[in-house]
């Protein structure tokens, strides 16, 4: 979500049924504006919130110059005071996805996450239990950017390549058509291209390399994980992912207005592949 349109989202947000106030609104927008001018982000966006059980994390990102490459997230728990959000680490890389307990809300909470790994015997394998000690906002940092390298969402022609290599925000974006807007193939992944640079460009016709250097989500697998809709007559598409319950993209046909947001608790559906299986 565009910082200048953080306002005026609340409406949008509203047709998947995640919202916010207007008063957390007002709060957000006036925080993250102050955030922006004293680190000269060229933008600032919102990125959304993660539930915990006694408070929530208010999650935000912005760049000085390269929008995929320049990225710096920060996290608050009142949308007042916003800390820089660290790297994810290896061993926070490693130990997040065994961690099954909700987030607390307290960032210097340490918690002991139980990990059993197979050892090769002479007779038959052995569990062995593992504890690993994990702190909430290296794993905080870890789910952020694994939801933003899985499932952010830009529209085709949304980010422009510029001869020099940086990636910058078109503004000449004018919008998706509604034929376009329905069509899965319009919508890109919001990171940085993991697919030849040919294999991306030979898949289109109309291909534009200034607009289609990023991953499309019609190449993902299983084939229905990005579920597309068109709502309010024709006039706001949403895309949702269903690897990350939560995860909303949203447009306004034929208008530059655009942004994903997560409402969440962080956690991955790890059965989408068998609820998209045909029923026999």
């Amino acid at each position: 979500m565009n910082l200048e349109s953080v306002l005026g989202t609340l409406e949008s947000l509203g047709y998947v049924g995640h919202t916010i106030s207007t008063e957390e609104g007002i709060i957000l927008h006036n925080s993250l504006m102050i955030l922006q001018n004293e680190n000269h982000f060229r933008n600032t966006f919102f990125w959304g919130r993660i539930f915990g059980v006694e408070k929530d994390y208010y999650i935000a990102f912005g760049y000085v110059k390269d929008v995929l490459k320049g990225r710096v997230f920060y996290y608050s728990i009142d949308c007042i005071n916003w800390g820089l959000l660290p790297n994810p680490t290896i061993h926070a890389k490693k130990v997040t996805p065994f961690c099954n307990t909700k987030f607390q809300g307290d960032p210097s909470l340490v918690i002991d996450v139980l990990i059993e790994k197979e050892e090769i015997s002479w007779d038959e394998p052995l569990k062995k239990a593992i504890m690993q000690r994990l702190k909430e906002e290296d794993r905080l940092s870890v789910t952020v950017h694994t939801i933003t390298y899985e499932a952010s969402v830009v529209p085709r022609g949304g980010l422009f390549m510029r001869p020099d290599g940086v990636a910058v925000e078109n503004l000449s974006f004018e919008g998706l058509t509604l034929l376009d807007s329905r069509e899965l193939s319009s919508y890109q992944h919001y990171r940085l291209p993991i697919q030849k640079w040919n294999t991306n460009l030979l898949t289109r016709d109309d291909y534009n390399y200034a607009t289609d250097f990023l991953d499309p989500l019609d190449i993902d697998i299983p084939e229905g994980c990005w579920p597309v809709q068109i709502l309010a007559g024709d006039t706001v598409a949403i895309v949702k992912s269903l690897y990350w319950p939560g995860l909303y993209f949203y447009h306004t046909v034929e208008t530059p207005k655009y942004g994903f947001i997560y409402f969440g608790t962080g956690k991955k559906c790890l059965d989408t592949t068998f609820m998209l299986l045909p029923s026999t």
